[in-house]
Order: C-alpha cells, then sequence, then structure tokens
C-alpha cells in the first residue's frame, strides 16, 4: 500500500481536549467546510482537519485509493498527537462524502484508532464507477473550473446560495482552484470503493447523517450504513443537501455535541 502524503490544520480548540478529525468532501478543503462547526465545538474538542491531494494546497504525489487515504489520514493524525505529547490516541472522526468513505476505511482497517464516527452524506458506495471515470476524464481535459456549476446544484439544497451567498461562494472557488489530477484522482478511488457487504464488520459507534436534499448520496444511502452497523443511528435534516457542515452548522455542532463520546 502507498501511503499518501496528507496535509490539514488546526481548527479550532487545544491540544488539552479530545481530539476530533473532521474530513472533506470531494473539491472542498476541511478548513472552508468545517470552519463554523468547528468554531461552535472549540470549547469542547480540538478539531483537526485534513485536507485531500490536490485540494486546499496539499501535495499531490500520485494516484490512491480510499484505503491508502486513510492510511494516509492515520499518519497525519499520528503527528497530530506525538506533537501533543500524546501518543498514539484514539480520536472520534467526522467526514462529508469521500471523507466519509475515508471514515468507513478508518472503521475497517484501523478500528482501535477511532473512538466514534459521524459520516455524513456519504456511502458504503457512492454513484456509479463509470460516472466516476467519466468525470476523472472530463477534468483532467478541462480542469476543476468545469465542475463548479454542477456541483453548485448538487452541494447546496435550493435557496442556500441566496442565503449563504459568500459561503456558497467560498466553496466553490475552493473547487475551482483544485489541481485537475488530485480530483481525478479521487474521483477514480471512489470508482473503486465499494464496502457495504464489510459494513457488519464495524463495532464502533456511528452517527449517519443525510440530508434529506441530497441527490448525490440520498438518505437511502446513509440508512444503509446505519442499518449496516449494529452501534448506530442515523439523522435525517430537512432543506439540506450534500455539504451538512456548510449548510446547517448548528444542526451538526449540535448532533456531533450529543455524539462524542465524553
Amino acid at each position: 500500500m502507498t501511503t499518501p502524503g496528507i496535509t490539514g490544520s488546526e481548527l479550532a480548540g487545544g491540544p488539552d481536549l479530545p481530539l476530533l478529525v473532521v474530513g472533506p468532501s470531494l473539491g472542498t478543503s476541511s478548513a472552508v467546510l468545517w470552519s463554523r462547526v468547528a468554531r461552535a465545538l472549540g470549547d469542547t474538542v480540538h478539531v483537526v482537519g485534513w485536507e485531500l491531494p490536490g485540494h486546499g494546497g496539499a501535495p499531490v504525489d500520485g494516484p490512491f485509493t480510499i484505503a491508502e487515504l486513510a492510511a494516509g489520514v492515520l499518519t497525519y493524525v499520528e503527528g497530530v498527537t506525538a506533537a501533543r505529547g500524546d501518543g498514539a490516541v484514539r480520536f472520534a472522526y467526522a467526514g462529508v462524502s469521500l471523507g466519509g468513505a475515508v471514515g468507513l476505511a478508518l472503521l475497517l482497517d484501523t478500528p482501535d484508532r477511532v473512538r466514534h464516527a459521524t459520516l455524513l452524506c456519504t456511502g458504503a458506495k457512492i454513484g456509479e464507477a463509470s460516472a466516476w471515470r467519466d468525470r476523472a476524464v472530463t477534468v483532467r481535459a478541462s480542469g476543476c473550473a468545469a465542475m463548479v456549476t454542477g456541483s453548485a446544484q448538487r452541494w447546496f439544497a435550493p435557496g442556500f446560495p441566496d442565503r449563504e451567498p459568500e459561503v456558497a461562494a467560498q466553496l466553490l472557488h475552493v473547487l475551482a482552484e483544485v489541481d485537475r489530477e488530485g480530483y481525478a484522482w479521487a474521483c477514480e478511488a471512489l470508482a473503486d470503493f465499494d464496502v457495504r457487504e464489510r459494513l457488519g464488520a464495524i463495532a464502533t459507534p456511528v452517527l449517519a447523517i443525510a440530508g434529506a436534499q441530497d441527490v448525490v448520496t440520498p438518505p437511502a444511502s446513509l440508512a444503509q450504513i446505519a442499518s449496516g452497523v449494529a452501534d448506530s443511528r442515523l439523522a435525517v435534516l430537512d432543506d439540506v443537501a450534500h455539504l451538512a457542515p456548510a449548510e446547517a452548522p448548528d444542526q451538526i455542532a449540535g448532533l456531533l455535541r450529543g455524539a462524542l463520546p465524553d
């Protein structure tokens, strides 16, 4: 297995607090996607976000799988905890879409390291392999700016860009600046990702959060995770589409506060 070099940043809280690691959706940055939720939780947890290769200024080293991303995230987290003087601590995890897929890989491959997982707007399989491979071809040819219009339609529930124009514009600006090869490799990683038959092996507590307006990973996708994992529950948010932490930060922060172990 080749472990991609994962970078990230501390978003809120301090090293004296329990660690919460947050992960991004394809085409976004954790620093932007999770910023308002992190501020709301900074009195309770130390929030650290990781970035996908080619996203948010993170380097692009070569192709990767979801499992390899998870291994890279774990290496990054170990660096954070070593800097805290904690060693290999257990941590809580929350990830959106592709970041949620990475969370599932962490739960399956390194179950002793994650004490709770919140999986948002994601799935044990996301979309169809052919569609992801076609998107990779498009991005390699035209760059990530070609994804902005379609992503704006998929990412946000109707009316959100009008209510929160600065938030929507910031997220779409991040997308336009993503390295095309990093985005394409992420698409190809999603094309090969399918852990539906392995959900029963997950023993870690899981909170699955769906957006009622999400057409990418609809509530049924999160319900499949919740029904497959023994210790789990499902929350469905009205008027939310695919980027729940940006669209409903107060609701997400409240759900996390109620779910995270002491």
